[in-house]
């Protein structure tokens, strides 16, 4: 018979979790592992090289993979630590909002800062809490006292005595692809949180949706998002005796999605994003009377399936999320507040080769990480790290917990390594479609990893 290194506990327990997805690898950076300025991380935007601009309590930090640059008021013109927003246009310049102590709308070319603020320009507040940037380049200015657009040269401002807005606190903006700009009107005040609802303005009218005349379930928006068939997603909030919950808005039904009707964790959403493939990452989190965050993890929606990860069951490192923004590669950059920078892929794999790189440079204790691509046919790359020089084997086996085959047993250096397994057991033969796990010792450690092989 077989030699099984599983004792029966082990077995059922592997037999238990055989339809449960092992927790994919995460990649935290915070002020203890790398150049973030803050673990208090407020916003995040990439832009067209793939470089981070992170916008956090205690300065802005760029970070292409490999090297941090950080910029705050003692080395740059930034006029304030405290980047409540970031949007980046199609030249490349990164736009930055200060809300803080009012210090305005700040451009970064690359070399030279330029800051707008209510002296210097017609910036209406120097409280900026959101940018969005159309095609054209024209800026789109949330601040505390009214909505701004601005081309590079002009200025328009919109407020409660020229346009049909209901409130001049403006909130998130995103800008759809007709060109409408939808915007949430609301601020969390001392004793809880106020709005006004949702509103959009085409360029020459505008709709205003709230509770009275719609089914946003709250009037306080937090978050706004577009997917690709236009529909949008707006995060509501609002305090705890308030309703609240997702609302989906197809230009003409609500869908409300919340505790009672769903598998979200809690109510108010903080932050949406929306992935190439239409699945929706929710950040849910909540302000207290503090001014802290609270924080009730990060979730995806695939519209069918609500998937929840939390510092119970993943690398999260913190539960309250200020931020999402996806690459193109699919790694999900997400902001904490106290946690540090999360980065994740439910492949199990950071798939941006500096990033994933960089992070295994750094890694200080053994690790196994998740095989890619999973499911695989017929071959699957198992890559694994080793701080110090030892013996190391890696062994799969099957559902039953039999030894399939040893792909290496040997000493190795520190260091980062691959390791293929072509689907063929210690005979030669390829195996059959099912799952099956790949355990690495080294030393004292060990690890399990579960892959899925289809033919």
């Amino acid at each position: 018979m077989r030699r099984s290194i599983f004792s029966s506990i082990v077995l059922i327990q592997l037999l238990f979790t055989a339809g449960i997805a092992q927790n994919p690898e995460w990649v935290v950076y915070d002020t203890s592992n790398s150049d973030l300025p803050s673990n208090y991380v407020n916003s995040i935007a990439i832009d067209s090289s793939g470089t981070k601009w992170i916008g956090t309590n205690d300065g802005v930090a760029s970070f292409d993979g490999t090297n941090w640059t950080v910029y705050n008021t003692s080395n740059s013109d930034l006029p304030y630590n405290s980047v409540e927003s970031i949007a980046i246009d199609t030249n490349g310049n990164i736009w930055f909002g200060n809300w803080g102590s009012g210090s305005g709308l700040t451009s970064f070319d690359g070399t030279y800062w330029t800051v707008y603020d209510t002296s210097n320009s017609d910036l209406p507040s120097n409280h900026v809490s959101s940018i969005a940037i159309e095609t054209d380049g024209t800026k789109w200015i949330g601040t505390n006292d009214g909505l701004a657009s601005f081309d590079g040269t002009n200025w328009i401002v919109y407020d409660t005595s020229n346009s049909d807005l209901p409130d001049n606190r403006i909130g998130p903006i995103v800008i759809d692809s007709s060109g409408i700009k939808w915007m949430g009107i609301s601020i969390y005040v001392f004793a809880g949180s106020w709005g006004h609802g949702l509103v959009s303005f085409d360029g020459t009218n505008w709709t205003v949706y709230d509770t009275s005349n719609s089914d946003l379930p709250s009037d306080v928006v937090c978050s706004i998002a577009i997917d690709g068939s236009g529909n949008k997603w707006i995060g509501t909030g609002g305090w705890y005796e308030h309703p609240r919950g997702l609302a989906l808005f197809d230009g003409t039904n609500w869908t409300v999605h919340d505790t009672s009707n769903s598998e979200l964790p809690w109510n108010v959403i903080t932050s949406i994003s929306i992935e190439d493939n239409e699945n929706i990452w929710i950040g849910a989190s909540i302000h207290t009377l503090l001014r802290d965050m609270v924080g009730y993890g990060l979730i995806s929606f695939d519209g069918i399936i609500w998937t929840v990860f939390d510092e119970s069951n993943s690398g999260l490192p913190s539960d309250a999320i200020t931020s999402i923004v996806i690459a193109d590669t699919g790694n999900k950059w997400i902001g904490t507040w106290a946690g540090g920078l999360a980065v994740f892929n439910e492949g199990g794999i950071i798939t941006e080769i500096d990033d994933y790189t960089h992070c295994r440079v750094l890694t200080t204790d053994f690790r196994l990480y998740q095989n890619f691509p999973n499911p695989f046919n017929p071959t699957t790359t198992i890559q694994y790290s080793l701080p110090e020089a030892g013996s190391v084997k890696l062994i799969i086996f099957d559902i039953r917990g039999q030894e399939v085959t040893t792909l290496l047993n040997t000493d190795k250096p520190p260091g980062n390594y691959d390791v293929q397994w072509n689907g063929m057991d210690r005979s030669g033969n390829l195996v059959s479609t099912g799952i099956y796990f790949c355990r690495i010792e080294a030393g004292e450690f060990s690890k399990t990893i579960k892959m899925l092989f289809l033919q």
